[in-house]
């Protein structure tokens, strides 16, 4: 992504498998070694992707904001919102500043996740 950087900004945008911060997870305790939100992926994303100037749309235009975008199946996590934010814009740093917004829309079925929205005023 930063070779491709050098000729254009980059906007990623995807299922990155990883809720990277506590407020991205319901019961961030009970989930400490679970796939998804380890040590290790947490790190990763935060070595691979935020340290080296990709910025988190959503986590910037709404710091305190808890939004999910995956609630598993199994125990019905939609209905009671014990969700995970796995899905994610990342911009290059020199774009960050003409995100307009970047949302989730949870009332959307039909999967385990919900799309997310971005705005840019290029």
């Amino acid at each position: 992504m930063k070779e491709l950087e050098k000729s254009k900004p980059v906007v990623l945008t995807g299922d990155l498998n990883c809720a990277h911060e506590e407020i991205d997870i319901y019961n961030p305790a009970g989930n400490k070694r679970s796939a998804g939100f380890t040590e290790e992926e947490r790190q990763s994303f935060e070595t691979n992707f935020l340290n080296k100037g990709f910025v988190d749309t959503f986590r910037k235009q709404h710091p305190g904001v808890v939004g999910y975008t995956y609630w598993g199946y199994r125990h019905g996590g939609r209905k009671t919102n014990k969700g995970w934010r796995l899905d994610y814009f990342l911009v290059s740093e020199c774009i960050a500043d003409k995100v307009h917004d970047s949302y989730i829309l949870p009332d959307v079925d039909g999967s385990d996740h919900s799309p997310i929205g971005l705005i840019l005023k290029l």
